[in-house]
């Protein structure tokens, strides 16, 4: 049924091409890149993440912590690190107008009709429990989940072409794809995490009320989140996900 009704609109905004806007469904199947892609500038530098190994550096990283702030308890989000590739993605006034990769953390490369492909980003911002901010840079992961990774390295196999040797592989170069097209068939999916700059009268004051926020302006967030009130509650958590993570369908390095 969704085919057809595409077909239908594909056809649509072929006779009436004034009727094709940036938000229609035609646009995520994207056009052809140029040659290369430009820099993405961020507008802060999106940086990676620290590494902690063992409960022993976890329990000396909250030590810091409630050295710097005073704090007798820290309270602390946790989330899983899903193994893809860091983007961000620029909005304005709820509409999707760029988005590029981490690069250096300074510079990354735009890619914005690959990113286009991918049907877990939206196009235009949801309007409802909280307002549409002016502007907004959402900073999340692409990846390719389990499922889809199998059933694209059978189909590369039925053509006669070499299977992808894991996930994280096929998303990145499915990202760096010059025609979108070539994209979208990698199935890539896309959940949100972070804001990189915000311009909104009332942004989150927290991890957890930045998560809420970002559900409902319409991102995928991951939803095995948990807040605890002390780091007893991270190790516990860590220790749970290291026993439940072959459940999950997606790779997590972390």
């Amino acid at each position: 049924d969704y085919d057809a009704l595409l077909r239908d609109l594909i056809d649509l905004e072929e006779r009436f091409p004034e009727l094709r806007s940036e938000s229609s469904p035609t646009q995520r199947v994207g056009s052809v890149a140029t040659a290369g892609f430009p820099p993405y500038k961020h507008a802060k530098p999106m940086l990676s993440l620290a590494n902690a190994f063992d409960a022993a550096e976890l329990r000396a990283f909250d030590e810091r912590i409630r050295k710097l702030t005073g704090l007798d308890a820290v309270a602390y989000v946790c989330e899983l690190k899903i193994d893809g590739l860091a983007i961000s993605l620029s909005y304005e006034s709820g509409r999707f107008v760029e988005g590029g990769t981490r690069g250096d953390g300074s510079v990354g490369e735009t890619v914005s009709a690959n990113l286009r492909t991918i049907r877990s980003i939206p196009l235009t911002l949801r309007s409802g429990p909280v307002p549409v901010p002016a502007h907004i840079d959402v900073r999340g992961e692409a990846y390719i989940k389990k499922s889809d990774f199998l059933r694209l390295n059978a189909a590369r196999e039925g053509a006669g072409q070499p299977p992808f040797a894991n996930p994280r592989n096929a998303a990145s170069g499915g990202l760096r794809q010059l025609d979108p097209k070539l994209t979208a068939q990698r199935s890539l999916s896309f959940v949100a995490y972070a804001i990189g700059d915000v311009t909104a009268e009332h942004p989150p004051a927290s991890q957890f009320e930045l998560l809420e926020y970002l559900r409902a302006l319409g991102f995928a967030t991951n939803p095995h989140v948990e807040r605890v009130p002390v780091i007893d509650g991270v190790l516990a958590f860590v220790e749970r996900w290291e026993r439940e993570r072959e459940e999950l369908d997606y790779e997590i390095d972390g």
